[in-house]
Formats: structure tokens, sequence, C-alpha cells
């Protein structure tokens, strides 16, 4: 009889949940993948410097994953006959596919000198990282341990992801629901400053915006001109693009700030950032002085990225990024 209350208390142990909550770390990788940010640092650069647009398409892609159920890498799920992925979404069918390309071509490298060590969520946050740095702008921490997350699809995605065309307030209410502030926001808007837009995103604004104007007149008349050129066969060809910020479009700095006071925003949220009085003064001090926005993009992307991780039980480490194990 003297067994039983240890044969109870373990019984009643076996029961209770076991926390999955575990910090992520900068040495994380330290002992079980000792290459991790060689070979990520090379793939990131190799990939950047084939491809220039690399930069701009893994921090679009690390965003639209993160905004929506956490940085897991759920946005690099391929669909199947049974599941519409998240990358499948409207809103994700235009996420330019370097940014896919460079998390492939990093796990490939990983697989070969530590298999099934690390995640592709945590390759996803630090190719974003390491291709912002080198565009110019500021490395930040990036703590890892995440694990991939086990669900994806398209269904989740529509009104967790800012559309250009939404009120100020409907995507300041996107930010702030996931418990950032409206500085940050406005910081992380600032990933506009590298990459580009497609021409159908805002050809509403440049062609019969009303029945008495044909252009929104937000725009600098000048620069609405050169857009409607620039746009001109976009139905023909839907793959149209112009970049987001015209003066300085391969250097991460705070120019896409600049612009929107001058009436040079290529999207109609970009100009309601700067007019909208709630973001307009954040918009105003970025412009004006760039350590500030370096340093403000630095607190609000290490914040993002630990935005729904996943860890423990929660995740997995996929063997390839774009199927679940």
């Amino acid at each position: 009889m003297a067994l039983l209350p240890s044969i109870l208390l373990f019984i009643s142990l076996s029961v209770i949940p076991l926390s999955h909550s575990q910090p992520l770390t900068t040495t994380y990788y330290g002992k079980t993948c000792k290459r991790f940010e060689q070979i990520m640092q090379d793939t990131t650069t190799n990939k950047q410097i084939t491809s220039p647009t690399t930069a701009a398409a893994a921090l679009r892609l690390f965003l639209h994953d993160c905004l929506v159920g956490g940085c897991d890498a759920s946005v690099l799920i391929s669909s199947t006959p049974f599941n519409k992925a998240e990358r499948d979404a409207d809103i994700n069918l235009s996420l330019p596919g370097d940014g896919f390309d460079v998390v492939v071509r990093a796990k490939t490298a990983l697989e070969l000198a530590c298999p099934g060590v690390v995640s592709c969520a945590d390759i996803l946050a630090v190719a974003a990282r390491n291709l912002v740095s080198m565009m110019g702008g500021p490395f930040y921490t990036v703590k890892l341990g995440r694990k991939d997350g086990l669900v994806s699809q398209a269904s989740r995605v529509e009104g967790n992801l800012p559309r250009p065309t939404m009120p100020m307030a409907q995507i300041v209410k996107i930010f702030t629901s996931r418990g950032f502030t409206v500085q940050e926001m406005v910081a992380l808007s600032g990933a506009h400053t590298i990459g580009f837009s497609h021409c159908k995103e805002f050809s509403s604004n440049l062609y019969n915006y009303s029945k008495n104007v044909q252009t929104d007149p937000s725009y600098n008349p000048r620069f609405a001109a050169g857009l409607r050129n620039a746009c001109a066969d976009f139905q023909k060809n839907p793959t149209l693009s112009v970049f987001n910020d015209v003066m300085t479009p391969r250097q991460f700095d705070n120019m896409y700030y600049q612009n929107l006071p001058k009436g040079l925003g290529i999207l109609a949220s970009d100009r309601a950032l700067y007019s909208d009085p709630a973001t307009g003064p954040y918009v105003a001090l970025y412009a004006k002085n760039q350590d500030a926005f370096f340093a403000a993009f630095s607190r609000a992307m290490e914040k993002l990225s630990l935005y729904g991780v996943k860890t423990g039980g929660r995740g997995q480490i996929r063997r390839r990024c774009d199927a679940f194990n």
C-alpha cells in the first residue's frame, strides 16, 4: 500500500500539461549548429549580389509571415489539394520569389551542415535582418529558437495584413491589436524605403480618380504624370511596377519619409501616413532624423520578430520549408 501515494503522484504529474514556453536566445545554435551565422551571412550576401531585389522581398515576406499568426514560417508553406495555404491568399500572390528563394538556399546549406536543427522561421528572421543591414540599414538583434508553425491557411490572411486602400485607422488597428504602438507601426512602414509596388495596386489613384479629377490630388503633379507614363500598359502587363522610393531605391535610409510631404508617396496608405494626425508627427520625426528612424525600426523589428513565436511542442523543425513534416 505504500506504493499507492507514489503511483497517484506519478499519474497526477503525467496529466499536467508541460510548459511549451522556452525563451529565445541569441546563442541558441551555439552548440548545435556552430556555422549558423556564417552560412546565413554567406547565403544572404550571395543572393543579394545576384538578385538586388532580394532584400525588399525577404523583408516583405517576413512582415507578411509575422502578422498572420506569428513569426512561424507559415507563409512559406505550399498549397496542396487539401489545403489552400497562406502564400496563395490574394494579397500574398504578389510576394516576390526572391524572398522564398533566399530561405530555400539557406535551409539547403544548413541541412547539409547541421540536419534537422535550424527552423525556417529563424532563417527568415535572420535573412531579413542581414539583408536590411546589407542595404545600409541598421543591424539589430534577432533572438533564435523559433519552431515552424503547424498551420497555414489562406483563410486566416484577409484583414490581418494592411492593404494600401485601407483607411489609416484600420491599418493602425492591425498593429495596435497585436500590441504595437502607432510609432512602431510608422517605423515599420519605413520598410517601404526599399522595394517596389505593382502599378495595379495604385492605378485607381492615377486614372479616373473621380468624376472631375483624373488623378488623386495628394500626388505631386509631375510625379503623377511620371507614374501614369510608367504604368500606362499595366492592364496588358500586370507585373509592371515602380520603386517605392524613387530617390534612393537601393538604399535603406529615411528618404521614404522625406518623400511623403512632397507628394512622392506611391501608395494611398503612404500618403495617408503623412496626412493623418495620428501618424504624421512620426513621419516628420523620421524624415528629419535618420538615426531616430533606425533606432525605432530596430526596436520595432526586434519586437515583431518575437510576435506569436512557436517554441517547444507547439511547432516543428521542418525538413523543407514549403511543407509540413
